[in-house]
């Protein structure tokens, strides 16, 4: 017999009985329930270990390997399970009929990514040309992604973000891997001007725009806050009173107040209304986003205009005045305001006093204010009178000192000589101070005995100093009669002699008009001569003057 390499054997049996020969005889049945050796042995087993299955057995066989795997489809998101992680990839099983390697670097942001642990993967190849399966975990984060900036679109599911850089107009916030446009516009319900302080935090969004075909999304944070202060402004409107106090956050400052947040509720803080005492601009005393309370003063019905106050938390600075300031108190304060009639010197915020012009200084000479005081001056003054429940007070500079004109009389008797300083010129004189708080009048014609001035300032100038006499002194008047001719002896005695009347003298013009001519004549003498007494005697001589008067 040849068997299957092409040997030939001798088949026969241990007793030396040829196998073949014994193919033929027949076998006596045996009894079913007589056991023999290797009865549990499966005849129908070939050669090489396999089993013939009918048609049947084979269409149920697949049925029950199919009903153990999922129904994959390419480009979808489906769960899978890691097997095993090494040489820089992870295998995932999707329960498919073979497992998908995806590239560890994936997986970055799953640094405790462990065996056993499900993600989601995108199915991109069933088989390529190799028979692999083809998986990506970024393209399953990106198309999350999506869905969720969908979902927030049409939903208003909020959605986290970090914001990336900046750029352009706006920020660049990474939604789950996806780009997004923040626009500076969206960023907060307040105006921002510096984007980088933003970068590189995680933030709450809401999509407000998207676009399919570039998978492109706009989203907004202030849409967010909005939405909070919405509610918020219905739960402040419903129980707004007034006199209620508030908290907010000084949001805008301008000239005349400062608008505040009152968390979704915008109100006005006038200026007036800020501090008791006198403030130029809201910005002395508040800050942009600073936090304060304030007391609602008045709203229209709509409740969209809130006036609001924050001087009106403390106590009115009158109502805690010192109880010691009173009449012939001195006082210390800084000069806050100036008219034309005098100054207010600021006691405490909230309390001030007149200073009058009349009140600066002891002199009749009148005082400018704005000569005499400066903003933000410090100084003492004395009370003049008080009236708490009118709030009011007026002061005095000038009592501090002691009245000069109680001694006046002494000081300046009528004849003595005494040298003051030019305050001040009119058409009808010169005011001299011949001390602080004293002074008196020259008038014109007590200039000069000789000469005949149209305006003091012919004579003298303010600030010069000049020599004058006393003439009278009014203590009731508080005035004093000055004058400087009178410091010399009257030379019309001497000029009676000299220029009688009819006399005829040489003279020069000084000043001519149509009815006459003032001219100087000799001594310092200066007199008014009619047109027709004037006679020249040639063109070069000097007309001569017929003396009508020696007066």
């Amino acid at each position: 017999m040849v068997d299957d390499n092409g040997l030939e054997h001798d088949h026969k049996d241990e007793a030396g009985v040829d196998i073949e020969d014994i193919s033929d005889v027949q076998l006596e049945p045996t009894n079913e329930n007589h056991s023999t050796a290797h009865d549990d042995f499966d005849w129908n087993v070939g050669k090489r270990n396999t089993v013939k299955y009918d048609s049947s057995e084979h269409k149920k066989y697949f049925e029950q390997y199919d009903q153990s795997l999922n129904s994959v489809s390419e480009l979808e998101v489906v769960k899978g399970r890691v097997t095993a992680i090494h040489s820089g990839d992870v295998v995932l099983d999707i329960n498919y009929k073979s497992d998908g390697l995806v590239s560890l670097s994936e997986f970055r942001d799953t640094p405790d990514l462990k065996v056993g642990d499900y993600v989601d993967v995108y199915v991109e190849n069933k088989e390529d040309l190799r028979g692999q399966l083809v998986l990506s975990r970024r393209k399953a984060k990106l198309l999350k992604a999506w869905d969720n900036l969908v979902d927030s679109y049409k939903n208003g599911s909020i959605i986290k973000g970090l914001v990336v850089s900046k750029t352009k107009g706006g920020l660049i916030v990474d939604c789950l891997g996806l780009e997004t446009f923040l626009p500076g516009s969206q960023i907060d319900v307040k105006p921002i001007t510096d984007y980088d302080i933003y970068v590189g935090k995680t933030m709450e969004f809401k999509v407000v725009k998207i676009n399919e075909a570039i998978k492109n999304a706009v989203v907004s944070h202030k849409a967010l806050i909005e939405s909070d202060l919405a509610e918020q402004r219905e739960t402040i409107i419903s129980g707004l009173e007034k006199g209620q106090v508030l908290e907010g956050v000084v949001k805008n400052i301008t000239d005349f107040g400062a608008f505040m947040d009152l968390g979704g509720v915008d109100g006005l803080l006038y200026i007036t209304d800020i501090s008791w005492g006198r403030i130029n601009h809201p910005n002395e005393v508040l800050s942009l986003n600073q936090k304060i309370n304030v007391v609602v003063l008045d709203f229209g019905e709509d409740k969209k205009i809130i006036s609001l106050g924050l001087k009106q938390l403390t106590p009115h600075p009158w109502e805690v005045l010192d109880n010691t300031i009173s009449e012939g108190s001195v006082v210390k304060g800084k000069i806050v305001n100036i008219e034309d009639y005098g100054a207010f010197l600021e006691i405490i915020p909230g309390v001030e006093g007149l200073i009058h012009v009349s009140e600066v200084n002891w002199s009749n000479q009148p005082v400018n204010a704005r000569d005499f005081f400066t903003l933000g001056q410090e100084m003492e003054a004395k009370v003049v009178t008080i009236d708490r429940d009118e709030r009011k007070m007026s002061l005095s500079v000038k009592q501090l000192t002691e009245d000069p004109w109680s001694i006046v009389a002494a000081k300046y008797q009528v004849g003595t000589r005494h040298s003051g300083e030019v305050k001040n010129l009119t058409p009808y004189g010169v005011f001299v101070e011949l001390e602080n708080g004293i002074g008196g009048m020259v008038h014109i014609s007590d200039l000069s005995w000789t000469k005949r001035y149209s305006h003091p300032s012919e004579f003298t100038k303010v600030g010069e100093k000049i020599d004058v006499s006393i003439l009278e002194v009014d203590e009731d008047s508080r005035k004093l009669s000055l004058g400087h001719k009178q410091l010399e002896e009257n030379p019309w005695d001497t000029f009676e002699n000299v220029f009688p009347v009819g006399s005829y003298h040489e003279a020069t013009i000084v000043k001519k008009d149509d009815r006459g001519a003032v001219v100087q004549l000799p001594y310092g003498l200066e007199a008014y001569a009619p047109i027709k007494h004037i006679k020249k005697k040639t063109i070069l001589q000097l007309p001569m003057m017929k003396l009508l008067h020696s007066k």
